[in-house]
């Protein structure tokens, strides 16, 4: 029986900080892809980075959970999330 962690969930996070030329992107393609998940990390225009990654709802938690640990490259001040159906069109974690 599928619980409710294990259901596939769609998370958006908005970092803010200093979190562009640090290696954020990286180091969170590498927990999501520990954690299974699929999805991208990508720079925006105004200093944030977007993440996005799909997966079972008990390991996107794990995600936010480490975006806000404190133990990221750079500095996060504040993560805005929002969470969504998963899509299913995300192959794989990229660096966009």
């Amino acid at each position: 029986m599928e619980t409710l962690s294990d259901q596939p969930v769609r998370l958006t996070a908005w970092v803010h900080g200093r979190v562009q030329g640090v290696g954020f992107r990286w180091w969170t393609r590498a927990r999501a892809s520990e954690l299974g998940l699929s999805g991208y990390a990508r720079n925006l225009n105004d200093g944030r980075v977007e993440v996005v990654a799909e997966g079972a709802r008990s390991g996107c938690e794990q995600l936010l959970y480490l975006l806000r640990s404190g133990r990221t490259p750079g500095s996060v001040d504040v993560v805005v999330d929002r969470w969504s159906a998963a899509k299913g069109n995300l192959p794989g974690f990229a660096e966009r």
